[in-house]
């Protein structure tokens, strides 16, 4: 199982960005799925998350930044409007995912994508 991040770049403020996540390789099942970022010198934090109906995230991207998925293509989506400099950051996807019956659930992560907020 293979996630698989794009859709980074450098962007103005105001700007906006859309990131992706496929997720490959044979699951049986997968669970929550979500997007965290890492700015330099900073831990690595929770922007967004999704599971089954529900959408939950930080305050600090509220009312800007909208989580979705497709689960026909086991890909989930960050729409990301009205960025800032703050913003910048590596994004990484994460996904909960049960590859057989017989496996545990267990948490995937992309490799990163790195968004850049500036003029």
């Amino acid at each position: 199982v293979q996630l698989q991040a794009s859709g980074g770049g450098l962007v103005q403020p105001g700007g906006s960005l859309r990131l992706s996540c496929a997720v490959s390789g044979s699951t049986f099942s997968t669970n929550g799925m979500a997007w965290y970022r890492q700015a330099p010198g900073k831990q690595r934090e929770l922007v967004a998350a999704i599971s089954g109906g529900s959408t939950n995230y930080a305050d600090s991207v509220k009312g800007r930044f909208t989580i979705s998925r497709d689960n026909a293509k086991n890909t989930v989506y960050l729409q990301m409007n009205s960025l800032k400099p703050e913003d910048t950051a590596v994004h990484y996807c994460n996904a909960n995912i049960r590859r057989s019956m017989a496996d545990w659930s267990r948490d995937y992560w992309g490799q990163g994508t790195l968004v850049t907020v500036s003029s």
